[in-house]
């Protein structure tokens, strides 16, 4: 059994994108390949279609994602379609794709439009010689104000999860991508925003230039904001690095 959506927009090319989906491994150019997910890219008339493979659920997962909780390929296409209706960049949603077997689910896929010449925020990060850098994080932080005013909890909100498109007229555009985790709030609080940004940079100097634009856009105080966004993400550093010194020392011991 299988369970297959697609959106108003691309219901013409339902046939077309069943059928790349059904043989995902064969057609197409290989975009990522990770030890979890695949994405492969289609062209499909004008449209280029990037489709993600889904690793295969345990056990237990198959049948999670079968009874109680929906697979990440449903809840990518649902989520991404909440933010285009709340005006927040996301790769336009095209359709998903889930397949079942006795047990539970057995493999699933979501597509969405793939976006060219973009960058990851990552590389703000990474680079300081970006060209308008400090105004790239600057919009990068309306945008961010911008999804926390809508109530948006984007779980993932991470350096890599965020593409930047310089629209050539002084303005970028930023979209979401890996969304299957995220949770949509009436209102978040002060202390929920601050821990959402914790993710993105260690930098001091960038969560300067981040504190200094979403006190403007919020109205707290600056020093406020700077104080909480880098507890955050000094707390958040010191877990992540804390876990990587531990893996290394189990990888030492299992030699």
């Amino acid at each position: 059994m299988s369970n297959f959506v697609t959106s108003a927009q691309f219901q013409s090319l339902k046939n077309e994108i069943l059928e790349n989906i059904r043989n995902f491994k064969t057609r197409g150019d290989v975009f990522i390949e990770g030890n979890r997910n695949v994405i492969r890219l289609f062209k499909i008339d004008n449209t280029l279609l990037n489709i993600k493979s889904f690793k295969n659920p345990n056990f237990i997962n198959k049948i999670v994602y079968r009874y109680f909780r929906k697979s990440k390929a449903r809840r990518s296409f649902e989520y991404a379609s909440k933010l285009m209706n709340l005006g927040i960049g996301t790769p336009n949603p095209i359709a998903y794709y889930e397949n079942f077997d006795f047990l539970g689910l057995r493999d699933s896929f979501y597509v969405c439009e793939h976006l060219e010449d973009v960058f990851e925020f990552r590389a703000l990060v990474q680079r300081l010689d970006i060209a308008n850098r400090d105004e790239i994080i600057r919009q990068f932080i309306q945008f961010s104000f911008k999804m926390h005013e809508s109530g948006v909890e984007f779980l993932d909100h991470s350096p890599g999860n965020t593409l930047i498109k310089n629209n050539n007229d002084g303005s970028y555009s930023f979209y979401l991508v890996d969304l299957n985790r995220m949770k949509f709030h009436e209102k978040m609080d002060f202390q929920s925003r601050m821990k959402n940004l914790s993710r993105l940079t260690p930098q001091k100097e960038m969560i300067v230039i981040m504190a200094s634009e979403y006190a403007k856009l919020s109205g707290e105080a600056e020093d406020v904001v700077f104080d909480a966004m880098w507890q955050f993400t000094s707390d958040f550093q010191f877990r992540f690095h804390r876990k990587k010194n531990i893996k290394k020392k189990l990888k030492f011991w299992k030699k």
